[in-house]
């Protein structure tokens, strides 16, 4: 899995061979996506409006309460590109009868940029977080954020499926193989799908796609983020730029040199690879453990 491509008009014909054949040999009559605003669930949505009715796919934008506004305004836009109708329903309610909001201070009123400014102070106090947050080795503080945040993918998981499984139609995923290898998703969230139509592709590469697929310039040109805390990007939690990681991994799944890559950055690359293993491990069981 991995290695690259040649040409993101091709790939995007073998994505919908693929995506198109699986969705008719498994019975499904339509596909169920969550649009978030972001690069990768743009350039699934795409894919899936060549290959379906587009009465066929169930698109679902799930903001809460800490979502930044413009998520919204731009998966509305991206539903709008491509000529997919949306429903914009706010999980709020849900994550607020779950408890998830009685974990950090009250924040119902205060602006989005209030937000960033906080997290960005407790930034500050546990630097780069990503390592605390998949092996659990913090303080009770920042226990309560993972939670926090983490819920909220997994709220947005049910709602997928309890639209999908109404429908009889297929919960179509968007992780791509750089989150899955670094383990920069959350587990039993937006990695709990039928399929996963990106999982081959690096980040880098889905930017390739998006190029081609004419994805709007204002979703191309922001920064990737998870939108679960304010402020946060994926390159911030994860330490480096994309680009450098995807670098790194191509150079890792080809068993080239690394001699010439910065040594640090290598290094880096190899404890994310670490740490997403450990992400990466499905369940436990008495005599073993069950990975994907």
């Amino acid at each position: 899995m991995g290695g690259g491509i040649t040409n993101a008009k091709s790939e995007i014909s073998r994505i919908s061979v693929f995506l198109k054949n699986f969705i008719e040999d498994n019975g499904f009559s339509g596909a169920v996506i969550g649009v978030s605003g972001g690069i990768d669930s743009a350039v699934v949505l795409a894919i899936l409006s060549r290959i379906l009715p587009k009465n066929k796919i169930r698109a679902l934008i799930l903001p809460e309460r800490d979502s930044n506004p413009i998520s919204s305004k731009h998966a509305k836009l991206v539903c709008g590109k491509y000529g997919v109708d949306c429903e914009e329903i706010d999980i709020t309610p849900i994550l607020k009868s779950l408890g998830t909001y009685s974990l950090q201070p009250p924040a119902k009123l205060v602006p989005y940029h209030i937000k960033e400014k906080y997290v960005m102070k407790k930034w500050k106090k546990y630097g780069s977080t990503y390592e605390l947050d998949i092996q659990g080795k913090a303080d009770e503080e920042f226990r309560r954020g993972v939670a926090y945040y983490r819920s909220k993918h997994r709220v947005r998981m049910c709602k997928l499926y309890l639209e999908a499984e109404r429908l009889g139609y297929t919960v179509v995923g968007t992780t791509n193989r750089t989150e899955w290898l670094t383990g920069f998703y959350v587990k039993w969230g937006d990695d709990a799908t039928d399929v996963e139509p990106l999982l081959h592709l690096y980040k880098t590469e889905v930017f390739e796609l998006a190029r081609e697929l004419d994805v709007p310039k204002e979703i191309l040109e922001k920064s990737p983020s998870p939108d679960l805390i304010p402020g946060i990007t994926d390159e911030m939690a994860l330490g480096m730029k994309y680009e450098e990681i995807d670098e790194i991994l191509k150079a890792m799944d080809e068993g080239k040199d690394l001699s010439d890559f910065d040594r640090e950055k290598v290094e880096r690359v190899k404890k994310l690879l670490e740490l997403g293993k450990k992400r990466n491990i499905r369940m436990v069981s008495l005599e073993r453990e069950v990975n994907e």
